[in-house]
């Protein structure tokens, strides 16, 4: 019987799963229009933040703990963040800095300036746009939009491609990844056309346990149970991301909302429950009609990231390596309430099932947690155990298992 063969990722999915947590930004028309969806119909004048500093937004980003930022430059109404030759519907017919200004720009220099990756979300859906309903026409004005945005503005870490609105419609994909592949081949593109990451399902910022990095599909957006007519070239690991807005329901600011604020309690929930389940978290944080993160929403996120801090803070004991059985053993007995267990991915995802445990004063091992996917990472929460003698034993994998860390907290 020939043996199967595992899925690997390639080194910039390697490098973009490792950054683990990126902020999502949603600002543009939407904001200064208290909506989520603009149709596209919304004067150029209504765009004018007085106090607009993406430092602050890219600041908020690096305290809190997150690797990088996605911003939307252009969302469903079509309204463009950046001074683009394809469309009067943008920043250059705005008051905002007499229409000399450039969104985009000034984002990609906040994120370099604090060392984050950036990346940016191009709505394949658009409101706006007089050609949409042209096939062809509307084709050739997107590719010269994703020209613009991958050629002027350095190396990006994501293109976030969004199916809201578009179910049913047909796009050129394959002209769109040509222009990826050819101006930031290292992008991940999310979700459409030959995506190297997948969506979650979901907008609630959590992967269903088993998270697999391998798949053939995904959903398209909330509003269709259609699956994704991903192209033949798109490789089998395809990583999940899990995306979520702080304030529930809304992915632009609104005023007087926050009542809608999750709490750092449900941050750190999410957290175990996308990151801990081997996926990626984007978490959303729109600015306001000012052109700043809201204090309030920074105060959550802040506290999001001080629980992190606190949770693994002590690391007790780590072992890696390869084969089915790793122990931890401590001359003097140690409280562990955390396991963090991580697959040297470059080698695939081998293991398929797995078992934790503790030795216990009867000489016996007491079984902690069981599970499967283990991928990039896996966290387990157990009440607390204290013991001299933890154990990981891989009970299923489709090769030698890979252990890059096995990490315990107390």
């Amino acid at each position: 019987m020939e043996k199967e063969k595992l899925p690997l990722p390639s080194k910039a999915q390697q490098k973009w799963q490792d950054l683990e947590m990126g902020m999502f930004i949603h600002f543009g028309m939407n904001t200064f229009r208290a909506q989520e969806w603009g149709d596209g119909t919304d004067d150029p004048s209504h765009f004018h933040p007085t106090q607009l500093d993406c430092k602050q937004w890219a600041r908020t980003a690096k305290q809190a703990g997150f690797s990088y930022c996605v911003l939307t430059a252009k969302h469903h109404d079509g309204f463009c963040l950046w001074p683009t030759k394809t469309t009067s519907y943008s920043v250059a017919s705005s008051p905002w800095k007499n229409g000399d200004g450039d969104v985009v720009r000034e984002f990609v220099e906040a994120c370099k300036e604090e060392g984050l990756g950036y990346g940016l979300y191009l709505s394949p859906w658009d409101r706006n746009a007089p050609c949409y309903s042209d096939e062809e026409a509307y084709n050739d004005f997107y590719a010269a939009q994703l020209t613009e945005l991958t050629t002027q503005y350095g190396q990006l870490v994501e293109l976030w491609f969004d199916g809201a609105g578009s179910e049913g419609r047909r796009y050129d994909w394959q002209r769109i990844m040509a222009i990826v592949n050819e101006q930031q081949p290292d992008a991940m593109v999310f979700n459409m056309g030959a995506p190297t990451v997948r969506w979650a399902g979901n907008e609630d910022g959590v992967a269903p346990y088993p998270c697999w990095n391998a798949a053939e599909q995904a959903k398209v957006s909330m509003f269709t149970k259609d699956m994704t007519a991903w192209l033949p070239e798109t490789s089998s690991w395809v990583p999940a991301e899990c995306n979520a807005p702080i304030r529930k329901l809304r992915w632009f600011w609104r005023p007087n909302d926050e009542d809608t604020l999750r709490t750092a309690d449900e941050l750190m929930d999410m957290y175990y429950r996308s990151v801990g389940h081997g996926a990626q978290l984007m978490l959303n944080i729109a600015p306001d009609d000012r052109g700043l993160m809201p204090q309030a929403d920074c105060d959550v996120v802040f506290g999001f990231s001080q629980k992190r801090k606190d949770v693994f803070h002590n690391m007790v004991g780590e072992t890696s390596g390869q084969g089915p059985v790793h122990e931890v053993v401590f001359e003097q007995p140690q409280e562990v309430n955390h396991f963090i267990l991580q697959e040297d991915i470059s080698f695939g995802e081998r293991i398929r099932a797995y078992k934790l445990e503790a030795l216990i004063a009867t000489g016996d091992w007491e079984l902690l947690v069981e599970g499967s996917a283990v991928g990039h990472k896996k966290i387990d929460r157990i009440p607390t155990v204290r013991s001299t003698h933890f154990r990981l034993t891989v009970l299923d994998s489709l090769e030698t298992p890979q252990i890059q860390t096995f990490k315990l907290y107390g």
